[in-house]
């Protein structure tokens, strides 16, 4: 069974490389292509065109191991995306047009969502999932922008530090906070068990904030002014780090919440240094990246299913991503311009807030694991999170906002933010 894991590895690097160096050549982000691998490599074409060869390659008996390896993926990239995490900086103004931005970007995706999803429960909702629960984990859902993915799209744009790029990636910070405590919760009132099991896991959660920010904020605060005061921990410093970060996530999974969420609050709790972040990126987010987060997609490419390809499930398909294109597009475009942007910038702005990437993919993960959704709205939301990335980089040159670096595939795996 090892040396199956270690070829599905292989098999599955090979293809996320191929995907993404395809994809960064016709001015992409690599990791579409990565994302786009594993559904390549899913039963809805690799299974349907050699389904006894995907069958030896990916039996059922080996998807544990491979999720175990996609679980730690997720768990370190979410830690150093905590890491990375800031609050909008700069002048009164300039805070509150980020909150602008990502309240409207976020409200109204999710008032669109809530509009639309009594059409989706009856034929998309899993057996014995009530309407409330499907209809706010999609609005939740829809509402995410991914930060990592648009942090890369401003790099190759040259826009990291002009007024639109501080102010989208700004936004995106306050919209990660607000999607993950909606998310958390969510997962915690579909959890079952009535409300004693909620009251507990509440409870667990406001301790497990008591215990991440009163004590280990403090400590590792002090363990890297003293130990990593360059911002390079050692060996030990960083074995300490990754200790927090397994409990942190270990902890949150005993409160029947995702192990995201334990490794997005250890990662937020850190000292907001510049040079530990790219310490860490170095360290631990390219291992996650090029190794590990390759098996994620592929697990999530397993997860889909061809019943979603009907004439339902199309015309379901085509109602959310209009839902999640307008509702971005239009929410984060008003939030800058009520700020005093231009129209054009506004437009730009609603643009960036429109990719979803990696994040859409946690988010649906942990939605599929929750039993919130089942695998064709899976794969229906996979589709959409593929089409609102993938659409961003021209909708950014419809609006005259740079063009892609020409180097921007070659560089993808060293340049700063990541390629995510």
């Amino acid at each position: 069974m090892t040396g199956l894991l270690l070829f599905q590895v292989a098999v599955i690097l090979v293809a996320a490389r191929l995907c993404g160096l395809l994809l960064a050549r016709l001015g992409q982000p690599p990791v579409i292509g990565e994302m786009a691998a594993g559904i390549l490599l899913g039963p809805i074409v690799f299974g349907a065109a050699l389904p006894e060869l995907h069958a030896a390659l990916f039996p059922a008996t080996s998807l544990p191991a491979l999720s175990a390896l996609s679980t730690l993926g997720l768990v370190l990239f979410m830690f150093v995306i905590g890491a990375e995490l800031r609050a909008p900086e700069g002048a009164r103004a300039q805070v509150l047009a980020a909150v602008r931005v990502a309240g409207l970007s976020a409200a109204l995706p999710f008032v669109l969502a809530l509009a639309v999803a009594p059409l989706l429960h009856a034929r998309l909702a899993p057996q014995g999932v009530g309407f409330w629960p499907f209809a706010s984990y999609l609005a939740v859902a829809l509402s995410v922008t991914a930060f990592p993915v648009l942090a890369r799209i401003l790099k190759d744009r040259g826009l990291q530090q002009t007024a639109i790029g501080r102010l989208s990636l700004s936004a995106a910070a306050l919209l990660d906070v607000m999607a993950w405590i909606a998310l958390a919760l969510l997962v915690a009132l579909a959890g079952g068990g009535g409300y004693s099991r909620l009251v507990w896991t509440l409870a667990g959660l406001a301790l497990l904030l008591l215990v991440v920010f009163g004590v280990l904020k403090p400590l590792f605060a002090w363990l890297l002014r003293h130990h990593a005061h360059d911002g390079k921990p050692s060996g030990t410093v960083l074995a300490a780090l990754l200790v927090g970060l397994c409990a942190c996530a270990a902890a949150t999974e005993w409160l029947h919440l995702h192990a995201v969420f334990g490794a997005f609050l250890f990662g937020a709790c850190l000292p907001r240094d510049e040079r530990l972040v790219h310490s860490l990126v170095e360290r631990i987010e390219h291992l996650a990246l090029v190794l590990l987060m390759p098996v994620f997609f592929a697990l999530a490419g397993m997860g889909t299913t061809a019943d979603a390809f009907t004439a339902t499930g199309a015309g379901a398909l085509l109602l959310i991503l209009a839902v999640a294109v307008s509702g971005k597009l239009v929410g984060g475009g008003l939030g800058a311009k009520l700020s005093g942007y231009s129209t054009r910038d506004s437009m730009a702005v609603g643009s960036l807030m429109n990719a979803r990437g990696m994040i859409e993919l946690i988010v649906m993960k942990v939605g599929l694991d929750a039993g919130l959704i089942g695998p064709e709205m899976f794969t229906l939301l996979l589709l959409v999170a593929l089409a609102t990335t993938l659409m961003t980089g021209p909708l950014l040159s419809l609006c005259g906002r740079g063009r892609p670096a020409r180097d921007a595939g070659a560089s993808a795996s060293s340049a700063q933010p990541r390629p995510e």
